[in-house]
């Protein structure tokens, strides 16, 4: 299965020149040569933007077309072309899954353009922009300290609904790591807590999350990264900790990513590694690899990781999970860090088991270190580093508003906040995010809030309610 854009890339394989990387077409000169083809396209998609605007896409045997964007847009047809190749027979009532699937690919692969409008198409092909970074009033300082770098931060809201733990290293992405609670849903913050004696030997940004065994034990896990991965545990809600000890022989990069319990009662695990710490003595090999690991028993343990994709062309790393609403799927979002595309997302239907290829996402959604929550209307609040080339909040922390829906087909989603502006470079933003009963969501990191200073940590609140209010009042200017 091939196209037109194929030509360039298999002319300068041919002729022996080099490919630029990020083009669509793959060169098929092995299939001409008479040698296994090893690169194929999965679909082809088309669109022509002149007369009635027609979008196509063909998967295999199956093709859907929309014929007449322009005066019919909810127009659809589905052909299989290795029974009808003259197009004659549409089977797209009696087939309306793959209308959905196909549908979803052309929605995805579709991008606005100026020069050659789709009006069906474009309409809404962008999520509005609305800026909460200069309201203080959503604004609570969590921790600060005089000529003190304060990272990466990790929080966790407990059963209560109330509390909230933060925990983040007194450094950049590593040095002894700090735990704070607030006790009234973020509102107010305690001072630093005590912790065991060897949190000061963290080599990297801490992860904390809620787990429960079997036996239906109930217990906190904190993460530390690099070589060799360690845990600790409490099982009083946080009041008191166990040292840090090795998960096993193993390392690796912002450990964990998240930690997700499976319909089964395990628990998922995931991070990545680029060579240097998966284990002892490793060095840097220009991939990233993404490894996923399971606990049977509440966190306590974990087995020994397995790799779940690596790539050389990307550097995907910095997972974060966002289960469908009816939890029959998950999706991961990553960190492009080459800086070449924009963040890609993986999919899983068997609980973690297996995994889609990764594809790019839309623009809106490019950034790093994705933490994600539904709120109570089912919408979904995504919170992230803004890594989105050109982009007017590049480096900013941001937080995007939309449906898994909207992941899925590569649509813009409803809404892109920026929460806070950071002041240097794109140095802020691993946050976490909690829903309160009420709706409010408390999402807190670090950055360079002022001018000249060293990073601290912030929280800022909103409801979507407000983000609506704000946007209606925006659109009435």
């Amino acid at each position: 299965m091939w196209a037109t854009y194929d030509l360039f890339p298999t002319i300068a394989e041919i002729c022996g020149a080099s490919v630029p990387t990020g083009l669509d077409g793959i060169s098929f000169a092995p299939t001409l040569l008479g040698l296994s083809q090893v690169r194929k396209h999965h679909f082809l998609y088309f669109e022509y933007p002149e007369g009635t605007q027609q979008q196509a896409v063909i998967r295999g045997d199956l093709k859907i077309v929309r014929p007449n964007l322009k005066n019919a847009p909810e127009a659809v047809e589905l052909y299989d072309l290795s029974a009808d190749p003259t197009e004659s027979n549409d089977l797209a009532k009696q087939r309306p899954q793959a209308v959905r699937e196909l549908l979803a690919l052309a929605e995805r692969e579709h991008l606005p353009s100026r020069d050659f409008p789709i009006q069906a198409l474009d309409q809404g092909a962008q999520a509005k922009w609305l800026d909460l970074s200069q309201d203080r009033r959503r604004q609570v300082v969590v921790d600060r300290e005089e000529g003190q770098y304060l990272g990466h931060v990790s929080t966790l809201l407990l059963e209560d609904q109330r509390t909230i733990l933060a925990t983040y290293p007194r450094g950049h992405g590593k040095g002894p790591i700090v735990l704070k609670k607030s006790t009234n849903g973020g509102l107010t913050w305690s001072g630093r807590l005590p912790v065991p004696e060897n949190w000061a030997t963290s080599l990297e940004t801490p992860t904390v999350f809620r787990t429960i065994d079997p036996s239906g034990k109930k217990r906190l896990i904190l993460w530390s990264g690099l070589y060799p991965a360690r845990l600790s545990f409490s099982e009083d809600d946080g009041a008191n900790w166990t040292p840090l000890k090795p998960a096993g022989d193993w390392g690796g990069i912002v450990v964990m990513g998240f930690v997700e319990r499976l319909s089964d009662g395990r628990y998922l695990a995931m991070f990545h590694d680029d060579g240097r710490f998966f284990r002892a003595g490793g060095k840097a090999a220009g991939t990233f690899t993404l490894y996923k690991t399971f606990s049977s028993d509440g966190g306590l343990s974990w087995s020994l990781p397995e790799e779940v994709l690596s790539r050389s062309d990307v550097h995907l790393c910095e997972p974060g999970l966002v289960r469908s609403p009816d939890g029959k799927r998950m999706a991961l979002l990553l960190r492009e860090n080459r800086r070449l595309k924009n963040s890609f997302v993986i999919v899983s239907e068997d609980e973690g088991a297996s995994w889609s290829e990764p594809r790019e996402v839309v623009r809106e959604l490019t950034g790093d270190r994705h933490t994600a929550k539904y709120a109570p209307d089912g919408r979904l609040v995504i919170s992230f580093r803004d890594m989105a080339s050109g982009s007017p909040t590049y480096g900013d922390w941001v937080a995007w508003v939309g449906r898994f829906e909207d992941i899925e087909s590569g649509k813009p989603g409803q809404y892109r906040v920026r929460l806070m502006d950071n002041l240097q470079g794109a140095d802020c933003a691993y946050p976490g995010v909690e829903v309160l009963p009420d709706g409010t969501f408390v999402c807190t990191t670090y950055g360079h809030w002022e001018a000249g200073k060293p990073p601290y940590i912030v929280s800022v609140r909103f409801k979507l309610t407000e983000l609506d209010r704000l946007a209606m009042e925006s659109a009435g200017r």
